[in-house]
């Protein structure tokens, strides 16, 4: 007997046995120091094994720990469904999610599911839920300070600041004269007026910088000089805004101007230290990480003790950690990549695990049941007027005034008029601090949800008022109808050129009769307003390297967006082109049960899939050769679609059709552009033998022959050897016959070249 081929397991057997009878012996011994001790067993205490297994059970369900981890769950679920819910809507998923924070809190789930919202929710959890939400604010504040780009703000001030300050001043006067007639009916017992009056005016003065990025980077207004105006108006409000809200927290607390001075001094102190110290401070550590791509954990602790440092100076000095955090974000170098690098490290966490958090403990706070008459409703609307009225109309007169035309004008009142979350976060301030009253605060996030809202549904109309000419891509689609079009849609850099190649081998000798488009569109949520730019030329730069290559005048097409699929679909099937290509995506969970039960995607949780499934739309166990993504655009557009495989595609020089039945015929006509443009050598492969007795497919190959001779084969052998595939540079088929590949697991699979799927609509 062999027993070195045993040793290891010998070893393992010998191992367990003998540190198992030693821990076992120590057991028995151990029970001898019981003797004398006051031990009840638990037999004595009258309680079944299954008493106390539920007992326990009930008292770590109970846990703090538990508790929150079980609220986070149900938090970050129902945000993400109502944001989700939002962007079909075409609003922001922060609205969402901010009404997801109601919708879990007393007005609603409270009101008709007391004891869940009670177990879920108690009260005396609500702290650890509030300090944790605080986390993420901070973190939030933070990003915020970063995406405000500082450098822009000097060049390109000017009429912005005008627009800015005004878009401040107006809604802020208009805020005191509103505190006026509702101070007496809604300030809470011993709050000054003074106090009263500049917490409600912070309120109507405030716009979201955040959402506000977002919408203009989604409606691709940030290439055009109104979104440059609108952002750099949007950057100087949130800083000035913050800084006027440091102060009034200063009085607040204080309880008079007066006795806020020293507070103040110490905030003047402290912006001046950061500016003047800890700024170049950081600077020179960005300028020692260039070129290196990364960040070390060394650094990034740094920038985290800054972080923490900063916000803890301004709590202590009485203006609030937010500030601190959102000047820490502030005099980040400006080193876009380096900005981009850091921000990637936060945002996860913050905006989806632990910002969610806050829209909710704003939620539980908000009773709107307390307006429970038709007069507190009456108030609530003239709230919501003044506030639209002061910054909606102050920013679109004050625009016009500075000689802008009114469609952006009006365009620049509505996008300045956006709250969000920024208005969340004042309005909690203000509770905390005990100035606003549950019913006044009620109203007023109602008036952040309605001015959020009523963002995108104004913009629409201010466009179809204004609708003027066709766009130049309209004209000049219109203008040349003869044209041959081909849009190209990429994800990364490198399929962008490959598919460029793709494209130029179907149109290379069209030369005036042919257009190529190349599109990337990115999720809003993944770009930050101070690198929109970089990010767009990194997308491009492959691309345009490649069409310079090639000698292919290519047109560049950057949309941001909140749902990829629908805007790609409806540029898509609006935009009179012939051929739309793509690379074949996969799903991170392509195959699983998991995945497809629950319509993962390689994002998150898709709730359209999921939904689908349920109304019997969908297959749990789909089988579909394709992923989720390209899915959905073959069922959306109505062009043609090619959807490549690629395996180090270079050039269709030599290329493969196979023909599995009649319905695969219309291959034969992009075999035919391929001729004709890149003197490809085609080989038809007859896989049923319906060729030979189709006259009018034989007539189509000998008219491709008469035209190019040698360039087209008909093959009849049903077998094909694995040399003959890795020879071939492209395949054509057909996406059912793709099906069929795929659903008989063809040994073809593993040995096919690069793969070009063509869909007949």
């Amino acid at each position: 007997m062999n027993l070195g081929k045993y040793r290891n397991i010998i070893f393992y057997a010998a191992t367990i046995a003998f540190f198992s009878c030693l821990m076992y012996w120590f057991f028995v011994e151990g029970e001898t120091l019981e003797i004398g001790e006051n031990i009840t067993p638990a037999k004595a205490t009258g309680s079944t094994m299954w008493e106390n297994f539920t007992d326990s059970f009930l008292t770590n369900l109970h846990h703090p720990l538990a508790l929150l981890l079980a609220q986070i769950v149900t938090i970050i679920l129902v945000a993400k469904l109502f944001g989700w819910i939002c962007v079909k809507l075409k609003q922001p998923s922060v609205i969402g999610e901010m009404i997801a924070g109601i919708v879990l809190g007393p007005s609603l789930f409270g009101l008709y599911f007391p004891e869940l919202s009670a177990f879920i929710f108690p009260k005396e959890s609500l702290g650890n839920l509030q300090f944790l939400s605080q986390i993420g604010l901070i973190l939030f504040m933070y990003i915020v300070g970063m995406e405000l780009d500082l450098s822009v703000l000097r060049k390109k001030a000017h009429d912005a600041v005008v627009i800015s300050h005004a878009s401040i001043i107006i809604p802020f006067a208009l805020g005191v004269g509103l505190s006026y007639f509702i101070y007496k009916e809604f300030a809470p017992d011993g709050i000054q007026f003074s106090s009263f009056a500049l917490f409600i005016a912070i309120a109507m003065s405030i716009t979201a910088f955040p959402v506000l990025a977002r919408i203009v980077q989604e409606r691709n207004l940030h290439k055009t000089k109104i979104g440059t105006v609108v952002i750099t108006c949007a950057a100087a409000d949130d800083i000035t805004a913050w800084c006027i809200l440091a102060a009034v927290i200063a009085i607040v607390k204080a309880g008079s101007f007066s006795g806020s001075v020293f507070v103040i001094l110490m905030a003047i102190l402290y912006v001046f230290i950061m500016i003047k110290a800890v700024r170049p401070f950081l600077n020179r550590i960005a300028e020692s990480q260039k070129g290196k791509g990364f960040i070390s954990k060394a650094l990034v602790a740094v920038f985290f003790l800054i972080l923490i440092i900063s916000s803890y100076a301004t709590e202590v000095i009485g203006i609030h950690a937010l500030f601190g955090a959102f000047m820490a974000g502030a005099i980040m170098p400006e080193n876009v990549k380096f900005r981009n690098l850091f921000v990637e490290k936060v945002e996860d966490v913050a905006l989806v695990l632990l910002l969610p958090l806050f829209f909710v403990f704003t939620g539980l706070r908000t009773q709107i049941g307390l307006l429970n008459d038709p007069h507190l409703w009456k108030i609530g609307g003239f709230i919501i007027l003044t506030a639209v009225t002061g910054k909606f109309v102050g920013s679109a007169l004050t625009a016009k005034f500075l000689k802008i035309s009114w469609k952006d004008s009006l365009t620049i009142g509505a996008l300045m008029n956006t709250r969000g979350l920024t208005e969340l976060i004042v309005l909690n301030i203000g509770y905390d601090l005990g100035v606003l009253g549950p019913e006044l605060f009620a109203m007023l996030v109602i008036m952040a949800l309605f001015t959020t809202f009523m963002t995108g549904p104004c913009l629409d109309l201010i466009n179809y008022l204004f609708k003027g000419k066709k766009s130049m891509l309209e004209d000049e689609h219109e203008e040349n109808d003869a044209k041959y079009r081909v849009l190209l849609s990429f994800e990364t850099a490198k399929s962008g050129s490959k598919l460029l190649r793709l494209a130029d081998n179907f149109t290379h000798k069209m030369n005036g009769n042919k257009s190529v488009t190349a599109m990337n569109i990115a999720p809003v949520d993944e770009l930050h307003a101070f690198d929109i730019d970089d990010f767009e030329k990194e997308q491009f730069k492959n691309v345009i390297e490649t069409s310079h290559e090639l000698k292919l005048e290519v047109t560049t097409l950057f949309k941001a967006s909140t749902d990829v699929e629908n805007d790609l679909a409806n540029i898509t099937n609006k935009g009179n082109y012939d051929l739309l290509l793509i690379m074949l995506g996969k799903s991170m969970y392509e195959g699983s049960l998991l995945g497809r039960l629950l319509g993962f995607t390689t994002k998150i949780i898709n709730p359209e899939k999921l939904l689908n499934t349920v109304k019997g739309k969908g297959n749990i166990f789909n089988t579909s050769p394709f992923d989720d993504f390209t899915l959905q655009i073959l069922d959306k557009t109505n062009i043609p679609v090619g959807v490549l495989v690629e395996k180090g595609f270079e050039s269709a020089d030599k290329v493969f059709v196979p023909i599995f039945n009649l319905s695969d015929f219309y291959l034969l006509e992009y075999a035919k552009r391929l001729i004709n443009n890149n003197n490809s050598q085609i080989i038809i492969l007859d896989v049923a033998g319906q060729i030979r007795n189709n006259i009018e497919v034989k007539e189509l190959i000998r008219s491709i022959e008469h035209v190019a001779p040698n360039h087209i084969t008909l093959y009849n052998e049903k077998k094909i050897e694995k040399e003959f595939l890795n020879s071939q540079d492209l395949m054509l088929i057909s996406s059912k016959s793709w099906r069929g590949l795929i659903d008989t697991k063809s040994l073809w699979l593993s040995d096919v070249p690069s793969t070009l799927i063509i869909s007949n609509p």
